[in-house]
This record gives structure tokens, sequence and C-alpha cells, in this order.
């Protein structure tokens, strides 16, 4: 049984997912102490709970624990399935966490899977769907992944009432090391609103198309249909090793300027450093350290991503190598662990 302390590092949800996670691809039981520890209202919120009732169903695990509020988890999977279900996180809980607390395991299943869930697919504080879609699924799936991410549906916080619904057939991932490269091809930016003024987008990818240079031929504005008021705006980015994406949301009293020049000064930020951003570094280090090696280099790394370093290392026996290079940068290379 492995034993997890969730006020390790930045002591936030993501020990509990990348837990969750790697105890269902190893088929290792787990247990973790004071969830969440880290944060001013600790224990189990509900889109924790989503995460670790979806991975019970992967996992045909057996749980104690598994209530609003719980400082502690044991979970014991006994499978690795696949198949069709829906999870319903019942609030605007984001779904796109969900999926990377599954989604490895589900490229190990014994069958191909079709999951829908219910709730946030554009929260703060979490991926966004086009993030994933954009961003991160393409880098997996040049690792060999067979996934597939659909927005069915819209849902800001905090009304919720969105879903996506994720495909994935078993696959093997291959080790991936992305070039250090930063030359600049297609830049974007989008923006979509709902039940707000349609000006809100526009003021938005206005004030970043002017701020970034982006031609006004590569700005776009939706209105979308959602259960509530919401409002994101994102800038992707292509160079030769991938694609980045930043994405801001608006909130009621805060400006559109604001919210785009947040987005902008988080592209500028990725400029100095790239290729790789802070938030794909975070998530990449995972799926490279299932397929058993891979390299990029990113910025200075963020305790987040510390955090996750120190938890794959708890299940897997791979070692990351975080190493400094030129600009402040760092290369990081997960490989396999050297025996004592």
């Amino acid at each position: 049984m492995i034993t997890i302390d969730g006020t390790t590092g930045e002591g936030g949800g993501q020990v509990l997912r990348t837990s969750l996670a790697l105890s269902l691809v190893t088929g290792s039981p787990f247990t973790i102490e004071r969830i969440r520890g880290g944060r001013a209202k600790p224990g189990l919120m509900r889109q924790h709970l989503a995460c670790v009732r979806a991975a019970a169903w992967v996992g045909a695990a057996v749980v104690e624990g598994d209530e609003l509020g719980s400082s502690a988890l044991v979970f014991r999977p006994t499978a690795s399935r696949g198949g069709e279900t829906t999870i319903r996180i019942g609030s605007a809980g984001s779904c796109n966490l969900v999926v990377q607390t599954v989604l490895p395991a589900l490229l190990y299943a014994d069958q191909p899977s079709d999951v829908r869930i219910e709730g946030g697919t554009h929260n703060p504080l979490a991926p966004s769907f086009e993030y994933l879609d954009q961003a991160f699924l393409p880098l997996i799936r040049r690792m060999g992944a067979d996934v597939t991410l659909e927005l069915v549906r819209p849902g800001f916080a905090p009304a919720g009432g969105g879903e996506v619904r994720l495909r994935a057939r078993p696959s093997r991932l291959t080790p991936l090391s992305l070039p250090d490269a930063t030359e600049l091809g297609d830049v974007r930016v989008d923006a979509i609103v709902s039940s707000v003024p349609g000006n809100v987008g526009f003021r938005e990818t206005e004030r970043i198309r002017r701020r970034l240079g982006i031609p006004v031929e590569h700005t776009r504005t939706r209105t979308v249909a959602a259960d509530g008021p919401g409002n994101c705006v994102w800038v992707t980015a292509r160079t030769p090793a991938l694609t980045e994406c930043f994405v801001g949301y608006g909130d009621r009293g805060r400006r559109a300027e604001a919210v785009a020049d947040e987005v902008a000064d988080a592209y500028e930020q990725w400029r100095r450093f790239g290729p790789v951003g802070p938030h794909l570094a975070d998530q990449l280090m995972l799926p490279l350290a299932l397929a058993g090696g891979g390299a990029f280099t990113t910025g200075p790394l963020t305790m987040h991503s510390e955090t996750n370093q120190w938890t794959i290392e708890r299940f897997l026996p791979v070692r990351f190598a975080n190493e400094p290079a030129a600009g402040g940068r760092v290369k990081v290379t997960v490989g396999p662990a050297i025996p004592e």
C-alpha cells in the first residue's frame, strides 16, 4: 500500500488526481491523508469526488472515504476496464480534470471506452476544453494514444451544465522528446460568450490582437448556448514542436481588458522561455513517465510540477532530472530509475 501525504508540495488536488491515475494503470492500491491540506478549504470537493468515483468505475475499485469533505481516502483498484458510462459531477466542477484522471487508464484498458462527463467545461483554475483539444491531446496522440474529445455543450461556472465526450481505444504510449524550437507559426485568438454582452468577447480579442500583433483575420468571437452566463478567451500559438494555448475567463465586475491582459501576459511569458509552457509541462510528465522516457524544455518549474514529479515517482520506477538551460529555462528529462 502506497501512502501519500496530501500536503506535499503545493498540497492541492493534483496529488490526488495523479495518484488515482497511476493507481489505475499500475494496479497499486494507495491511501492519501490530509487531502488538499495546502488549501484554504481542505478535503474532497465535488469535482475531486467526481474524479475519485470516475476512477473507481474504471478500476472496479474498493474505496473508503469517498464523500464530500473527506480528508483521507483508501483506493484499491481490481481491474482496468473500458466501456460506456456517464459521469455527472453535479456542479460546475471541471469535466476536463476528470478526463485527465481517467484517460491514462482507459489507454491501458481491456476494451474501447466511450465516457460522457457532465459538469463544467470552462472553469478557472482548470484546463479548458480548447486547451486539452489543441495543446495536450495532439502530443498524446503523437505518443501513440488513440483518443478523441468532443465538446457536446459548454458549461461555465457557477451554472455548469456542460458535457464532454471522451473516446479512447487501448493504446501503448511511446517516448517523446520535444525539440527546443520556438519559431512561431500561426497565432490566433478566440473568445466565446454566453448570456453576456457580445462586445465583451470583441473587446478581449481586440485588446489581445493589438498587444500581440495578431492579424484581424486571425481573431474570432462566438456566442454559445449554455445553462448560465460565461466568457472565455484564449490564444493558440503553433511552433515546430507543438501548439500552446493560453486561456482567461471573464467574471462579474471584471473588465474585459483585464481578462485580455492576463492572457497576453501569459503568452509573452511563454515567449521568453518556450517551447513548453508551465501548465503543459506539468501535464506532460505523467504520460512521458508511462511511456518510459522523454524530454522537453520549459521555464522555471512551478511547485505544481515539482509536486507532480514527486507523486509520479511514488508509483513508477522512473526518475525526473531537471537541468538548468540557457535563459533561465529548465530541461526536464524522465527515464528509468537506477536501482540503488
